[in-house]
């Protein structure tokens, strides 16, 4: 690097702390240099030329590194990429274990009580979007809950066995879908159905649909998802006995409702009748449920509110979307970040689209990313909608908080 390019980097440095409104002691500290080292980089005197220490500034200032290096810069993202990184040995998990796993391969036996907390957390992470975190801890839980299964019988087995469904969904099922892997999303749901096929469980078996309809709408086939899911709700509606019964019910309600959004062969105001039905039908029964925890999911009224704004999202009804947002408190699902930022993804999906809300799609972006940026930076339709927002004509500060957005999940505007 010559003097030259010194001088500009420092230059950029300085301009982009001084708009951010930070001094120059709070961006040494989030950067974690010395006050004098980052005066003499903005004055020129120093080479900023550690890859490491760019990142450093440009995620402490909220930009993208080619702010600072006038360059195009690799993103660096180590949380998503340790989430993919431990995708080799969920594989080989997900196709080495089956109900009969050989003696000698078995893990040591794990306590039941401590199996049941480790699904609890590995299901708490994946709401949370920690992906690398419970994407690195499942082959272990699987085997050791798959270990347990074949060392136990009678009631005892049938408890290991709805620890092993819970460990699959939907920490294993959704975060494999979510992380774009819907081949291996499926042998996680296929592996879970044995299990729950074992049980002769009625209300267990539609949750297995419910996860099977996930995975069917990721791969591409709503409609085969809508039965899968129509099929699920029919079978549950006959053992509605339980408030953790009606709660499966109304997130079958909508699941069926997002299959409807992707389902291109109905006709329009049918397809859009369909769905606010069974949003009516979800909206009744979180009336009666509350904010509930059962299987590992969000149901209740906050959720409802959530699909609403989704809904209308994929639809194309943006403004009916962020009308919908209005009523939506998210932050009621505190131990759900992931479910909170998915909201304020799709109403900055929904903002991008109307008049004169460039910005505050930028902004609802950017807070979807500081809740959740693991699930953020691994959303398509996020993308997608970087994208599209690049091409607007944004004001300056928008436009460098979008370039750094679009850096940080790794477009190369």
């Amino acid at each position: 690097m010559d003097e030259e390019q010194a001088r500009k980097i420092g230059e950029r440095l300085r301009s982009a702390r001084r708009q951010r409104g930070m001094s120059l002691r709070r961006l040494a500290e989030a950067a974690d240099v010395s006050v004098g080292y980052l005066s003499m980089v903005e004055n020129g005197h120093r080479h900023l030329d550690r890859s490491s220490l760019i990142t450093a500034f440009a995620e402490a200032l909220h930009i993208a590194p080619s702010e600072l290096t006038g360059q195009p810069f690799a993103p660096v993202d180590p949380n998503a990429s340790a989430a993919h990184e431990a995708i080799p040995a969920l594989r080989l998990t997900l196709m080495g274990i089956t109900m009969a796993t050989p003696p000698d391969r078995r893990p040591p036996q794990v306590p039941v009580a401590v199996l049941a907390d480790r699904v609890a957390r590995a299901n708490r992470l994946y709401h949370a979007a920690e992906y690398g975190t419970v994407a690195a801890g499942l082959p272990t839980l699987l085997a050791s809950l798959h270990a347990a299964v074949e060392e136990a019988d009678g009631p005892a087995r049938h408890e290991l066995l709805r620890l092993l469904a819970d460990a699959y969904h939907p920490a294993c099922t959704l975060l494999l879908k979510n992380l774009g892997y819907t081949d291996l999303a499926f042998i996680a749901v296929t592996r879970a159905a044995e299990a729950i096929a074992e049980l002769d469980d009625p209300v267990y078996s539609a949750l297995s649909g419910f996860f099977h309809t996930h995975v069917l709408m990721s791969a591409g086939s709503p409609t085969q998802a809508l039965a899968q899911a129509t099929a699920a709700a029919n079978t549950l509606e006959a053992r509605l006995d339980s408030p953790d019964a009606h709660a499966l019910l109304g997130e079958l309600h909508l699941i069926s409702a997002t299959s409807l959004t992707q389902d291109r062969h109905r006709a329009g105001n049918t397809r859009a009748e369909e769905i606010r039905g069974h949003l009516a039908e979800a909206a009744d029964l979180a009336g009666r449920t509350g904010e509930t925890r059962a299987w590992h999911l969000n149901f209740g009224p906050t959720n409802v509110g959530i699909h609403q704004v989704s809904l209308n999202t994929e639809l194309g009804l943006h403004g009916e979307a962020v009308t919908a947002g209005h009523g939506v408190h998210p932050e009621a699902l505190e131990e759900a970040p992931g479910r909170q930022a998915a909201f304020h993804a799709d109403l900055g999906r929904s903002l991008a689209h109307l008049r004169g809300r460039a910005t505050d799609a930028v902004a609802a972006l950017l807070t979807a990313e500081e809740i959740a940026p693991q699930r953020i930076h691994a959303s398509a339709p996020v993308r997608s909608t970087v994208e599209y927002l690049n091409d607007r004509q944004l004001p300056a500060q928008a436009a460098r908080d979008l370039r750094g957005l679009a850096h940080r999940i790794g477009l190369p505007l």
